[in-house]
Parts: C-alpha cells; sequence; structure tokens
C-alpha cells in the first residue's frame, strides 16, 4: 500500500530509542525526511545513521522539550534541517524519572514534572509548527498516550492524569483546525516490548519466581498474569510504528480527533 508520504518531512520526539526510534524508521522507509529527537547525542545519531544506511535523510535535534530553553533548541535545528516546520508532528517524548510513586508518596512536584514532561512539551511544539501547517493546507499532528490516559492506576497518579489531558488536548485541537487540512490523532500503546519493559519482565519473573528464564515463556506469563493482552504476548514497536504511519499519511485525511489503542485489547473499554 502507497501511503503517498514520499517527499513529506517529520519530526518525531523522544526517537532515540524504542518506539520513537521505530517510529522514525517507518516512516523514513516510506520516503520521509526525518529529525530525530533525543537528549544523548550517542543515541539519537545510531537511529539517524540508520536511516541514512537505508538511503534515507535524518537530522538530530537534542533539547529538553520540559523547558522553554530546550524546546527553542529544538525548533532552531529542525527550522535549520527542514526550512519551515515539518509536515507530521509525532509528540513521542515523555515518561518519568524512572521512579514509581504513589498518591502518598508522590510530591506536587512531581505532579509539576510529569505536566512539563508530557504535556507542556507537546504543547510547546504545536504552538510552534502548527499555524505553519495550517497554512499549507496539510499536515499531521500524533500524540503518544497511554492506556493508562483512560484507565488510571493508583501509581504515577500524575503520569496518567498527563496523558489524559494529550487526549483532551486532541480532541480540541482537531476542532481548532477543521477543514484545514491539518489533521490531530492519538495513539495509545499498551505494553510494548523495549528495553525498558523487557528488563521489568525480567525482575517480575525473578520476584514472582517463574522458574524461567526463556523469554517466550515470560512474556507469555507477563502477558496473562501481569498485563493481560487478548492476544497473550505484549506488543511489538514496529506495531504501533505502522499505526503512526497511517495517521500520517495521505490516506488517513477522514481521521481526525480519533483516539487508537495500540495495546493488544489491554485496556477493556469502548473508548
Amino acid at each position: 500500500m502507497d501511503l503517498q508520504l514520499a517527499k513529506r518531512t517529520a519530526l518525531v520526539t523522544g526517537s532515540s530509542s524504542g518506539i520513537g526510534q521505530s517510529i522514525a524508521a517507518t516512516l523514513a522507509k516510506e520516503g520521509v525526511t526525518l529529525v530525530l529527537h533525543g537528549r544523548d547525542r550517542k543515541r539519537a545519531e545510531v537511529g539517524a545513521n540508520g536511516i541514512r544506511a537505508a538511503g534515507g535523510t535524518a537530522f538530530v535535534a537534542l533539547g529538553d522539550l520540559a523547558t522553554d530553553a530546550g524546546a527553542a533548541i529544538v525548533l532552531d535545528v529542525v527550522q535549520s534541517a527542514l526550512g519551515s516546520a515539518p509536515d507530521i508532528l509525532v509528540n513521542n517524548a515523555g515518561g518519568g524519572d524512572g521512579e514509581v510513586r504513589t498518591w502518598e508518596s508522590g510530591s506536587l512536584q512531581d505532579w509539576h514534572n510529569s505536566f512539563e514532561q508530557n504535556l507542556f512539551s507537546v504543547v510547546r511544539l504545536i504552538k510552534a509548527f502548527a499555524p505553519e501547517m495550517k497554512t499549507k493546507g496539510w499536515g499531521r499532528i500524533i500524540n503518544i498516550a497511554t492506556g493508562w490516559s483512560i484507565a488510571p492506576a493508583t501509581v504515577l497518579p500524575y503520569y496518567s492524569a498527563a496523558k489524559s489531558a494529550l487526549l483532551n488536548t486532541t480532541v480540541s485541537l482537531a476542532q481548532e483546525f477543521a477543514g484545514t487540512g491539518v489533521t490531530v490523532n492519538t495513539i495509545s500503546p499498551g505494553p510494548i516490548r523495549t528495553p525498558t519493559l523487557e528488563s521489568v519482565i525480567r525482575r517480575v519473573a525473578a520476584q514472582r519466581e517463574w522458574g524461567t528464564d526463556h523469554w517466550d515463556e515470560m512474556e507469555q506469563r507477563f502477558a496473562k498474569e501481569v498485563v493481560p493482552t487478548l492476544v497473550g504476548r505484549i506488543g511489538r514497536v514496529e506495531e504501533v510504528a505502522a499505526a503512526v504511519a497511517f495517521l500520517a499519511s495521505t490516506l488517513s485525511g477522514f481521521t481526525t480527533g480519533a483516539h487508537l489503542r495500540v495495546d493488544g485489547g489491554n485496556i477493556r473499554s469502548i473508548l
């Protein structure tokens, strides 16, 4: 299927590894010129070099999007590399500091930090790039959220809240850009095989004494007992990237304000 993306441009934030890196690589295969973003040059260049080796075009922008100063640096690099706003903006950067806190142990600063990382970072880029997309009459904004945005847990309540606000932002923006050729959608990945989740699964296997170090067996038990999916396994980064590629394409022009869950049926909801 031709996604009609050749000669388009894209910025994929948080693309130095994992889901973001796979999204960038998938778009590059469709002929998109990429700006990969991260905070570690060595890691970001690995993904960019992979795209270049395959015959694509890729640039690297470094900066902390949770700050005005860091976002300004990224904006300058994108403008210099592409000469304009990207046609496609994939807001994948986010997350936290790696610590799992609850309502009781989390501080107000944790809430501030999470909203800066997971919501305000997105708003900064949208406000910078969306007006030019509107002027050009074509654009794709794809926000990456999480299943916790509609089914929050008791841990990391600030993360779930920030991602839920991202869903709200998506629907508001879709209305703002109605009839302009700019679409805005959200994708919520479920449990996806990344280095971080792999380490979590191995740690859980040891804690629960599953008695195996065979990856397939650990994955199946995790997807049955810990984070149940209807598919019986965890997802792959390429499966999220494929969904992003469709929403980034011309073929998705009738899809806007939507929330697509790529979670193997982990979240049992009609939303």
